[in-house]
């Protein structure tokens, strides 16, 4: 088992928002208001573009042989730029199966975007059988095979229209979901300086996904009853042996919806 769950967190990039619209002299707070109002008018809603996101925070959940290991890259004043490298230095160093919700339509082409203008280099990620023909058919970029699954996109049978919010399938499933805090918020706690309360976030969503995940590995036969049971509690000896603040909440949170649910 050599998985790698993946989740990031964007905010506006208000530099490209200045030269888009030529926005130059206002603040910050302005210039992503004025991003937020003209997509509106644009769209119908003031969720960016791709090109216009910024990557402020990477968490993930690693499954690897014996090791289950939460975190966020780098640290909380990390660049950008060292943020994208740290993520594909290490598809490049160990070639885990890529974990995600909604990667495949938000994370993965904001992660080109943005590695491509800080001119990261990424041959594992990019790699499709020509350097290495176990890639051939079992790639990150197609939609369809294994290396890398879009939870979100496979559980919906490929289908816009039966696509899901993670919150709703955590509450399915009796997982604790956001915990009073939403991508919606991003925003403003990172213009209040909340660096570390948005990769705690991260950190949130990258566990409910991986909850997800086991229970898909046992909808799909690769986990018997009996392991999916042990990977569950491996999970909640993990948030148990934290001594952080939202990995305590996210346990008590569990607890209490296991208990009026019946448990998972």
């Amino acid at each position: 088992m050599n998985f790698l769950v993946f989740d990031i967190e964007t905010v506006p990039d208000v530099d490209l928002g200045r030269k888009l619209h030529g926005l130059h002299g206002l603040p910050d707070a302005d210039v992503a208001e004025g991003m937020f109002t003209l997509r509106r008018q644009e769209s119908g809603t003031d969720f960016l573009k791709h090109t216009q996101q910024r990557v402020v925070a990477i968490s993930c959940v690693l499954r690897s042989r014996d090791q289950l290991k939460v975190w966020s890259l780098g640290e909380p004043d990390s660049s950008e730029a060292e943020l994208i490298t740290r993520f594909y230095d290490g598809l490049d160093r160990f070639s885990p199966d890529l974990v995600s919700w909604n990667g495949a339509g938000f994370d993965l082409p904001v992660l080109h975007y943005r590695a491509l203008k800080a001119g990261i280099q990424a041959p594992r990620y990019w790699e499709t059988g020509d350097g290495d023909s176990a890639f051939r058919w079992n790639n990150y970029l197609s939609r369809f095979h294994w290396r890398h699954t879009d939870l979100m996109d496979v559980l919906a049978g490929f289908q816009p229209r039966a696509g899901a919010k993670l919150v709703e399938v955590a509450a399915l499933l009796g997982l604790p979901g956001k915990l009073g805090f939403d991508g919606s918020q991003v925003w403003d706690a990172f213009q209040a300086g909340e660096i570390i309360r948005i990769r705690q976030y991260c950190e949130t969503d990258v566990l409910n996904t991986w909850l997800i995940n086991l229970r898909f590995e046992l909808m799909r036969g690769r986990l018997s009853p009996g392991a999916y049971a042990a990977e569950v509690e491996r999970v909640r000896a993990l948030l148990g042996a934290s001594s952080e603040p939202h990995m305590q909440e996210f346990l008590k949170a569990w607890d209490a919806l296991g208990a009026a649910t019946g448990g998972l």
